[in-house]
């Protein structure tokens, strides 16, 4: 074991991209304290490009040349929080939002390499799960359970940060080389190129999450997505300026959050599927983005009959799509032409 661990901070032991017990690569340590240190530390990162991906050995049937090719067209880079929201609210919209990473056959979901591939198709928001391990790492992980989305099994909590760089990320039940990250792995990889949708699962503490935020000076890249008004309060309190997502699928439920939270840091999550117009106009008249869901039925309905399910939405007024199907979403909104009312001639 390396005589340093035992000396090592949580947050400083989740910054150490690869175990040296069970990967050959070099290690690399982001102690992300102040916006000076996270320059130098992604300038590292910039000159050792492979490091970001992993290093652990090819599977079989796995080639080091399916990983993306980089689209610094699609790259989005933000000042501050208040740039970040503000592009949000801009002509700017619409946009896509990669759920769970936007996970094809080739790439698992919540994986780095998973939202390389999502940038290639556009300038998409990449939503992603947090939970936390035992020894109280935040890693990306959506189920409880390791079974379906690794090769391992059992529950994330129940193991260590180390215990799970021995696994492997699967998709379609095969496995690939790619490893779990962690959060603040996630967040030094998306500085300079994408917003992280935060989706923390139950038993995570909030408190580690904003202590993350704050240490890796990320309110300009990453918003938390909340689904009670208490929750978004919490937030808010505490890191005013972080952007905040917010379930907001019925008026009385709007009212609620815009109550208690600065409209200018919401993002409005309508619903899967058709949204209320009632929400929509209320949303919007309060100058807060719109985002809806349409993982499962309208994104099968999108796979029989092409773009304009997405283009409807985008007709209602819907500013942001969260989808499965990040390519084909991502091609409506980048073709996707406003209606337009002709003036009358006098």
């Amino acid at each position: 074991m390396d005589p340093r661990q035992d000396n090592m901070t949580d947050f400083e032991q989740s910054d150490r991209w690869f175990d040296t017990k069970t990967n050959s690569c070099p290690q690399m340590s982001l102690p992300l304290r102040s916006a000076s240190l996270k320059v130098v530390a992604l300038l590292l990162l910039v000159s050792t490009g492979g490091l970001l991906f992993g290093c652990a050995p090819d599977q079989e049937g796995q080639a080091r040349g399916q990983l993306p090719a980089p689209a610094p067209s699609n790259y989005r880079d933000f000042e501050s929080a208040d740039s970040l929201a503000a592009y949000l609210r801009s002509d700017a919209l619409p946009l896509v939002g990669a759920h769970r990473g936007g996970p094809t056959r080739e790439f698992p979901e919540n994986a780095i390499p998973t939202f390389a591939h999502s940038l290639t198709t556009g300038p998409v928001l990449l939503e992603t799960d947090v939970r936390m391990t035992k020894d109280s790492v935040l890693v990306l992980m959506h189920d409880e359970m390791l079974d379906r989305t690794t090769t391992g099994t059992g529950e994330v909590a129940s193991k260590t940060l180390r215990e799970l760089r021995n696994l492997q990320l699967v998709t379609d039940s095969v496995s690939t080389y790619y490893r779990i990250p962690t959060l603040v792995e996630a967040l030094a990889w998306a500085e300079g190129r994408a917003v992280l949708q935060l989706d923390i699962k139950e038993a995570v503490p909030r408190d580690a999450v904003a202590d993350v935020l704050r240490k890796t000076d990320a309110l300009d890249q990453a918003l938390v997505i909340t689904y009670t008004p208490g929750d978004a309060r919490w937030y808010h309190e505490r890191l005013p300026n972080l952007l905040l997502s917010a379930s907001m699928e019925t008026r009385e439920e709007a009212e609620t959050y815009v109550d208690g939270v600065d409209p200018s840091q919401l993002v409005a999550f309508a619903g899967i599927g058709e949204p209320s117009q009632d929400v929509v106009r209320f949303l919007s008249s309060r100058d807060i983005p719109v985002a809806v869901g349409t993982f499962g039925d309208l994104d099968q309905q999108a796979r029989r009959e092409g773009l304009s399910v997405y283009r409807a939405l985008l007709d209602q007024g819907i500013d942001i799509i969260s989808t499965d199907e990040t390519a084909l979403a991502s091609q409506a909104v980048a073709t996707y032409q406003p209606e337009t009312t002709a003036e009358a001639t006098p």
